[in-house]
């Protein structure tokens, strides 16, 4: 296959993968910012989600003080923004219409009517009106990309590379949604919480978990109330949690050794080692050597991956 024909499949999907995250990430602040909060609590929220993408610098420079409405505009709707959900989806579309013939009829139209309907919905102020529909409408078409492809490809390099795209940038965001929420809220894990703060953890939690649809495995897996620790487990340890880190490195270690050579078995050596780390991982040792330490060189080993994948295989950057 040729570097720019895979180059343009794995962006493809890294691009809908990071829409549906960014989606996923919006609902859970809308949502949470309808409970009971003080203006303080809700705008650490924001301030999170803007961390996560590391698009702080990027907003203060355009909109200045954190506001909820602001960064909703700023994350959807900003074509300056390149991790805003319409630049994505649009780089998502350019991608797939660059290797036209390499895609299926139905995966190249899925493509092109969701960048044609999200224009229609911003322009008519469905999102305004909205959000949390909106947002789900995002992981649809997101959820709906990815069933495509899947049941329409031929099993060949074309798909592998779509698959390593989707889960790498899974992986990515994954990991720097639990690194950031565990951060904002790394008191939980020491002394006795008030009742109200019990409570609110509760919800805390819980929207942690329905972001990464979650809170249902959660409640089959463990059956008890919601831990910050089992959380942390759940989302990186658990290879049978779909958006997990390890079952994202499985799916990358996989899709590598599908189409690798000799160029890139240093490449496959590095995720396999990563995936085996999580694989034989513990979730008391991670959180006993520190947990933002740990998903901080997870990050930078993810991105190294990514680096020697565009190297190995792709076009030069």
């Amino acid at each position: 296959m040729l570097s720019r024909t895979a180059d343009h499949l794995y962006w493809m999907s890294r691009y809908t993968e990071r829409a549906e995250n960014t989606a996923r990430m919006l609902d859970v602040n809308y949502q949470t910012s309808l409970l009971p909060q003080s203006a303080a609590v809700s705008k650490v929220g924001w301030q999170g989600m803007l961390s996560i993408s590391e698009l702080m610098p990027a907003y203060q420079a355009k909109h200045g003080d954190v506001e909820p409405q602001r960064v909703m505009q700023f994350m959807v709707r900003d074509e300056s923004n390149p991790s805003s959900i319409v630049s994505c989806l649009r780089a998502a579309r350019e991608n797939a219409r660059a290797v036209r013939g390499s895609l299926t009829t139905e995966a190249w139209e899925t493509q092109n009517q969701t960048w044609l309907e999200i224009n229609r919905m911003l322009a008519g102020g469905d999102f305004e009106r909205d959000p949390g529909q909106f947002f789900e409408w995002v992981k649809f078409r997101s959820h709906l990309s990815r069933g495509v492809t899947v049941g329409t490809m031929l099993m060949d390099e074309a798909l592998h590379f779509m698959r390593l795209g989707t889960f790498l940038e899974r992986a990515d965001n994954t990991a720097r949604l639990v690194d950031v929420k565990f951060h904002a809220v790394q008191s939980d894990f020491f002394g006795a919480a008030s009742e109200k703060d019990q409570e609110y953890d509760f919800y805390h939690w819980s929207a942690i978990l329905r972001s990464v649809s979650g809170f249902e495995i959660y409640r089959k897996v463990y059956r008890d109330v919601i831990k910050p620790e089992r959380v942390a487990e759940l989302l990186i340890l658990r290879a049978d949690m779909p958006r997990s880190l390890h079952a994202s490195l499985n799916e990358v270690v996989a899709n590598l050794a599908l189409v690798g050579g000799e160029q890139s078995a240093e490449t496959q050596r590095r995720a396999g080692r990563l995936r085996a780390e999580l694989q034989y991982g513990n979730i008391e040792e991670i959180l006993a050597n520190g947990l933002h330490a740990f998903l901080t060189q997870f990050l930078d080993r993810v991105n190294d991956l990514g680096a020697r994948i565009s190297r190995d295989f792709l076009l030069p950057a």
